[in-house]
């Protein structure tokens, strides 16, 4: 809950006050260049630090006996002003040893003169002002709350710099380079805070109070003797006023960084000193460190923190933006559905893995329904739940999650369910998925929940790891999901443009029809990787399964009357243009290292496989068993393609079965008519790659369970453990 509060104040804040930070970041890059660039001429005298009053002073005087004044800038440059012998005044830039005339004084550009304005008042003078000064107050709370965020993040002070779990780059740099930038941000913020709250009397000036020195008679000195003057040094100096040589009335009245001196010019004795207030001495301390006018380095620091700032408005967008991307239409309402899915996500990613199961589950005819945990309530007619949750901080619920376990120790369910719990994290941090596990005790501890599974846990959002849950609940569930890595993963790719160069028509006797892209831009991909395409220009997906032939994708698709993808892609002409991406997907590549390959497809899943044979440059021996419902012209294409194979070597055999002609027969047949083979392979370290549809996968795997039995008394899942079996099935 805490942390919630405290993103949710961040994220206000940033939205509240981002336009101007925008303005006073980049004015404030400018200006801090300004700051460096105006210390680069070499107007400073080389033992500035060294030099005393008693040093300079004298000299000055001789060479101007009319000297009214003495400036020492921020730059440590040495301005005087006067009258000369010819009672022509001047004001220059000056040699504080010799006096001689180094420059004219610095005037800033009209340009920065106006990027100053803008920074400090947003050209509406005293409103405005106030309103940069409030800007400045938002920005440090968004430091503190970022701090705490951060401290959350990192599971308290000892591991603030420690290392960052990666999940983009937005999220990574947001978090690193608010780490690395904190105090300079923090500095930026406190100080215009403070100058803002000085200048509108927030904070009362306190009155300069003057102590006037009561001094014995002393003998005149020359300036060169005078005490004070050797004590004081020109790096403590702000102003010198030079009184008239011949007033013993006047006095030199020296303005330093805390304090005010009057001195008697004849004795050298102090008259009066004003020691500036605490309020003023920091006043001046802000303007300095705000600006960085004081320190080149320091000025260069405040430029790429500025910069920076503007980089933390991006990518904190991003991040937002990122935790609301996945938006999820239920298609049954709650108390309608069987399928619970409940999602307790701090950042939003683990909806991603529940919308995927959801739109699988509608597909397989299944009434699901997906909710935050915080929802949880009476499911009147819920079978079974499925629990998707990260873990926050030190394993606590995340923030949709944070009401649970109160909702659940208050609501039972009228039925009998069974539940699988899936806990998302990382290994990173020492309380890895510990909310996921409370939350299977929670369900174990009921007298109406039953597990399915023991609790499955994902690092760093691994699709092959979720994967491994997919096929375990499918089995256990009897229902069949997608078990292809690359469907579940969230990084994609940016789209790309492909041209159509290449299409068949269906007909009457075949439904299938073959495409062919040639990307546009420089495109990695293998067979056996998955062509993702967006018919309705939203986030409505569709995959297909690529072959990668001539280095062009070769696809090969059903049409189905109301589908989606079939009938879009079925509409292109040649030379029209796709917008698509190419999800790797590395699982289903072909085998690097394998004795043997068995490749066995039904349908359109015989397409990777296509360009995968072609991709056999090793001549590994390789064979193809593919069902059909009829023979027509495309598999009579396919076989005059395989035949081609056979004679580069690059297939070794294969097999067709067709279910819809007179000597029907399935996939399956063709396997049990092998056996022999697909024992000897898999006891010899082969591959078998399957494609196509679920159901077809569902029916091959007890196939070839009954072999591996029989004649190797091993399981089929021996050999999935053995990584021997790879699938690519929808």
């Amino acid at each position: 809950m805490v942390s919630s509060v405290w993103r949710f104040a961040h994220l206000t804040l940033a939205i509240l006050s981002f336009t101007f930070l925008i303005i006073a970041s980049v004015t404030g890059v400018i200006l801090a260049v300004d700051a460096v660039n105006e210390k680069i001429p070499a107007y400073k005298n080389a033992s500035f630090n060294e030099l005393s009053l008693a040093q300079t002073l004298p000299n000055l005087r001789e060479v101007y006996p009319e000297i009214l004044e003495l400036s020492v800038d921020h730059n440590q440059f040495v301005s005087i002003e006067g009258f000369d012998e010819e009672g022509n005044d001047f004001k220059f830039i000056a040699d504080p040893v010799s006096g001689k005339k180094k420059a004219d004084l610095i005037v800033k550009s009209e340009f920065i003169q106006w990027v100053t304005a803008l920074h400090r008042s947003l050209f509406l003078h005293e409103t405005g002002r106030f309103i940069v000064g409030i800007v400045s107050f938002l920005l440090m709370l968004i430091t503190v709350s970022g701090i705490a965020l951060v401290l959350k993040h990192q599971q308290g002070f000892k591991k603030f710099f420690g290392k960052i779990n990666r999940e983009f780059f937005a999220q990574y740099f947001h978090i690193a380079t608010g780490r690395l930038l904190l105090l300079p941000i923090l500095i930026i913020a406190l100080t215009g805070t403070f100058l803002f709250l000085i200048r509108f009397d927030v904070i009362q000036k306190e009155e300069f109070v003057s102590n006037e020195i009561q001094n014995s008679e002393a003998k005149e000195l020359p300036l060169k003797d005078f005490p004070v003057f050797k004590e004081i040094y020109l790096k403590d100096v702000v102003k010198i006023e030079f009184p008239f040589a011949d007033d013993p009335e006047e006095f030199f009245k020296i303005k330093l960084k805390d304090k005010e001196l009057l001195v008697n010019q004849l004795t050298g004795q102090i008259v009066s000193e004003t020691k500036y207030p605490i309020t003023a001495v920091l006043e001046t301390l802000s303007l300095d460190l705000h600006t960085g006018r004081t320190n080149s380095v320091w000025a260069i620091l405040l430029a790429i923190t500025s910069l920076n700032i503007l980089f933390f408005i991006y990518s904190g967008f991003v991040i937002t933006f990122k935790r609301k991307a996945v938006k999820i239409s239920n298609k049954f309402k709650s108390h309608e559905a069987e399928y619970i899915i409940l999602v307790g996500s701090e950042k939003g990613s683990t909806l991603h893995f529940a919308d995927k199961l959801l739109k699988q589950l509608l597909a397989n005819g299944k009434k699901a329904y997906v909710t935050n945990l915080n929802n949880y309530t009476v499911f009147k007619n819920a079978q079974q739940f499925i629990i998707f949750t990260s873990t926050y901080g030190s394993g606590e619920a995340p923030a949709n999650a944070n009401k649970f376990e109160k909702l659940f120790a208050k609501i039972q369910q009228p039925n009998k369910v069974t539940f699988s719990v899936v806990g998302f994290g990382s290994t990173q941090y020492k309380d890895f998925c510990v909310f996921a596990y409370n939350v299977h005790k929670l369900f174990v501890d009921t007298s109406w929940a039953n597990p399915l599974l023991n609790v499955y846990t994902v690092n760093d959002k691994s699709a092959n790891e979720f994967v491994l849950w997919v096929n375990d609940w499918s089995k256990a569930s009897g229902i069949s999901l997608s078990n292809t890595p690359a469907v579940y993963q969230q990084k994609k790719p940016k789209l790309k443009s492909f041209k159509v160069i290449e299409k068949t028509a269906v007909s009457s006797n075949n439904s299938t029809f073959q495409i062919t892209l040639k990307p546009n831009n420089r495109t990695t991909f293998q067979s056996g990787d998955l062509l993702a395409i967006y018919p309705l220009k939203d986030q409505t997906e569709r995959l297909y399964s690529v072959a990668k032939i001539k280095n062009n994708i070769h696809l090969v698709v059903k049409l189905h009357e109301n589908g989606l993808g079939s009938q879009f892609l079925y509409n292109l002409s040649l030379n029209d243009t796709l917008q698509a991406v190419v999800i790797k997907n590395e699982s289903f590549h072909f085998p690097k290292k394998a004795s043997k390959v068995i490749m066995i497809a039904n349908g359109t899943g015989i397409a990777p496989f296509l360009g995968l044979i072609k991709e056999n440059k090793s001549k590994i021996p390789v064979y193809l068993y593919a069902g059909f419902r009829n023979q027509n012209d495309t598999t009579n294409a396919y076989k005059i393609f395989l035949e081609e194979e056979i004679k580069q070597k690059k297939l070794t055999d294969f097999h067709f079965a067709f279910s819809r002609e007179n000597q029907s027969e399935y996939v399956m047949n063709s396997i049990e008519h092998n056996a022999d083979l697909f024992a000897e392979i898999l006891e010899n370290n082969g591959i078998i790659m399957i494609c196509g549809s679920l159901n077809m996968q569902k029916d091959v795997e007890q196939v070839l369970n009954r072999i591996c039995l029989e004649k190797n008394n091993m399981s089929l899942d021996f050999y999935k453990e053995n990584n021997q079996i790879k699938t690519d099935c929808y």
